[in-house]
């Protein structure tokens, strides 16, 4: 065994494949040395279970070449928490089960391109006799499909805290985080010696386009999801060593790599490493370099070795991180991965959209069961005032014809069992009739939400957008949504019916609000969008976050508003192309732990001049200045409007220019080009009708 600081070596869990230009270094490492730094009673005990792990692997290793340990598949319960914000992250079902797939089969060489593997390293291809499925039960015994979703803002950062939002009991479940950004890297996992320390840490964190070869992901990147698997029981990669700086270790491909420094298996010949698919690559002496591992960066891993499956079974079998546990006849049974088939234990659907107009050309629904688990041996659909009313198709598309609000029903039936779930008020149909212009709504009428007029769309099932008397800018009611309860991450709309605007030539939509946060940690977002059509797709006008959106300080109770003090409005031009007959809009409030909102008196009607940029003035920022290549130039506005950024020099010559841009209420961020300018000082100037503010900016070499 190395030096014990080769530990440090032994933690690098992260597969950076973004594309084959853009490689990024190995950055788990940083985020656990840190804390190693700063608690060194933890890196002891890193150390000692290292050592620990290490002397059992080598002789578990040499029992299995000696072929005295047993031949049977190890099984490993798999659950997935899908972190998201509602982005493209939050990835379907299909994608990871896809992604789970292909890690199966590269596990047990069944890949279907394996007979391109490199003619030396054939012999050396294992069936690794290792398979991961999906939990059927959670940690309660509850029924479960393996596949969790939690919208949290955490998932923009993808560190290690987004396992402080769930985590499944380690030592019974493979915990894997889908997030949007796997803190900048493809993912990233801590060793079986660092989970056994750290065990809140254990667990797989992958970005959502390295799962599987559909949806966001693809063939090419999939090859990540394996690799991350490979590090969650016991691999290096392929070369050795890590990528932590200031510490021993041997980045990917170093031509200066000590060729003595391996991956501690033996069939996996010495090499630097690789970046790209070159299959003749050569390297510390070797004929051709085994670049198609899966511990490699190569693009094209494919396989792994004998050597390799013996020391991740070694790891299976051992005490550390409780991997042992995993694969035990018991924890297969409280897992529900035993089962086959699986119990049914759940009903339930999704769709495309909720709402949609009366007989338009997008008034069909498409319909899809999540119940689990099946197969089933029917499917019973009731669509009370769509067509068809019924259903026995796994999956069905609907039209609606007439308005209304309207319930559906799914019955999965599975032998003897049967579970039935119907969702109230699921299906909003809007009337062909839109309200005229000038339109206002201030919430007076009794049951409002009762009706056609609006449409509350809830993403979670404690809180959503209601009519309240507890306060009001005028009159005695508004809307809130109590937000002081609500989950973080949480996405709650509210939708207007259809309004006509066709012949209008000038318009504005306001409304007034009233926010506080609790604490200044909080970071909620309300955004408004129009809609000109029925076709769903909606265009983003207002994005108000962090203190632009607080009307009052914060407080730590339940917040009303006492007065018309604590209310402020909020205007937005309404471009010309929503014209039409089919106008719309929706709220959309995003929880991030903050306090209750309350909206009233929205009105519709003629534009108002908004000409001031006092609020650009006063929070404008260029960044990074001095700058090269890029400037990023980022503002806040009270109100949507049209201006123009250009770049000016000494002489007042304007020698840039963005053209007139929408730009909305709330933070904005534009990033101008600047490579072509000489070095030397500029202004960066914003423009709206006949004002103008200017920012220095120095431009450096690049």
């Amino acid at each position: 065994m190395k030096k014990i600081i080769f530990f440090l070596m032994l933690i690098c869990a992260v597969l950076t494949l973004k594309s084959q230009d853009d490689l990024k270094h190995c950055g788990a490492d940083e985020l656990r040395i840190a804390t190693l730094k700063q608690n060194p009673e933890i890196a002891d005990a890193v150390i000692r279970r290292d050592i620990e792990l290490e002397k059992f692997t080598k002789q578990f290793v040499e029992k299995f070449y000696n072929k005295q340990t047993s031949t049977a598949t190890y099984t490993i319960p798999v659950v997935f928490h899908v972190i998201h914000n509602y982005g493209p992250e939050n990835i379907s079902d299909a994608q990871i089960l896809d992604g789970l797939d292909i890690v199966n089969k590269t596990f047990r060489k069944q890949l279907a391109d394996t007979g391109s593997i490199v003619t030396e390293f054939k012999p050396l291809h294992a069936d690794c006799d290792i398979e991961f499925r999906l939990a059927t039960l959670d940690p309660e015994g509850n029924c479960t499909s393996g596949i969790n979703r939690i919208a949290s803002p955490l998932t923009t950062i993808g560190d290690h805290s987004v396992k402080t939002l769930v985590q499944w009991p380690p030592n019974k479940y493979l915990n894997i985080y889908i997030v949007s950004q796997a803190a900048n890297l493809a993912g990233h996992c801590v060793w079986p010696s660092d989970a056994d320390t750290i065990p809140e840490w254990d667990g797989i964190v992958i970005g959502h386009n390295y799962v599987g070869t559909i949806g966001t992901s693809s063939y090419l990147t999939s090859v990540a999801f394996a690799h991350e698997c490979g590090h969650y029981l016991n691999l290096q990669h392929i070369w050795g060593g890590n990528n932590v700086p200031g510490f021993y270790y041997y980045p990917c491909a170093d031509p200066n790599k000590d060729c003595a420094i391996d991956d501690s298996v033996a069939d996996t010949p010495p090499t630097i490493g690789w970046q790209s698919c070159n299959l003749a690559g050569a390297s510390c002496g070797n004929t051709v370099d085994n670049v198609q591992n899966v511990m490699d960066y190569s693009y094209c891993n494919r396989m792994f070795t004998y050597g390799q499956k013996a020391r991740m079974q070694a790891c299976l079998n051992s005490s550390i991180a409780g991997r042992n546990n995993l694969w035990q006849p018991s924890n297969l049974a409280a897992t529900g991965v035993s089962a086959n088939p699986a119990p049914l234990c759940s009903a339930g659907f999704t769709s495309n959209k909720r709402v949609i107009c009366k007989n338009s050309p997008y008034n069909t629904i498409d319909f899809t069961n999540t119940s689990h688990h099946g197969p089933f041996t029917s499917i019973l659909w009731s669509f009370p005032g769509g067509t068809p009313a019924t259903s026995t198709s796994e999956n069905e598309t609907v039209s609606y014809a007439t308005p209304g609000k309207y319930d559906v029903t799914l019955k999965a039936i599975k032998g003897s069992d049967s579970i039935t779930i119907t969702k109230a008020n699921y299906i909003y149909v809007l009337p062909n009739n839109p309200f005229p212009y000038p339109f206002s709504e201030s919430f007076e009428a009794t049951t409002p939400f009762d009706s056609t007029d609006w449409f509350s769309n809830s993403f979670d099932t404690i809180n959503e957008w209601s009519v309240t008397s507890t306060a009001a800018y005028s009159g005695t009611r508004c809307i809130m949504l109590n937000n002081f309860n609500n989950t973080m991450g949480t996405k709650d709309e509210l939708y207007s019916r259809t309004i006509n605007l066709a012949g209008a030539s000038s318009l504005n939509l306001s409304f007034k609000y009233a926010y506080a946060k609790k604490d200044s940690s909080n970071n909620d977002r309300l955004q408004l969008f129009f809609s000109s059509s029925c076709n769903n797709s909606w265009y983003q006008r207002l994005n108000i976050t962090n203190s632009n959106l607080e009307t009052v300080p914060p407080t730590t109770a339940p917040f009303v508003p006492a007065s018309n003090a604590d209310w402020k409005q909020v205007t937005a031009s309404i471009p010309s192309t929503y014209f039409n007959s089919s106008f719309k809009f929706r709220f959309v409030f995003t929880s991030n732990g903050g306090n209750n909102i309350y909206i009233d008196d929205i009105n519709l009607d003629m534009d108002a001049s908004i000409n001031n940029l006092e609020d650009v003035s006063n929070s404008i920022q260029l960044f990074p200045n001095p700058a090269s290549d890029q400037v990023n130039i980022a503002f806040n506005l009270n109100s949507t409007r049209e201006m123009n950024i250009s770049i000016i020099n000494l002489l007042g010559q304007t020698i840039y220019t963005a053209g007139k841009q929408t730009f909305y209420s709330g933070e904005n961020t534009i990033t101008l080009d600047v490579k072509g300018l000489s070095p030397g000082s500029y202004f960066v100037a914003v423009s709206h009708d006949n004002n103008s503010i200017k920012k220095s900016l120095i431009i450096i070499p690049q």
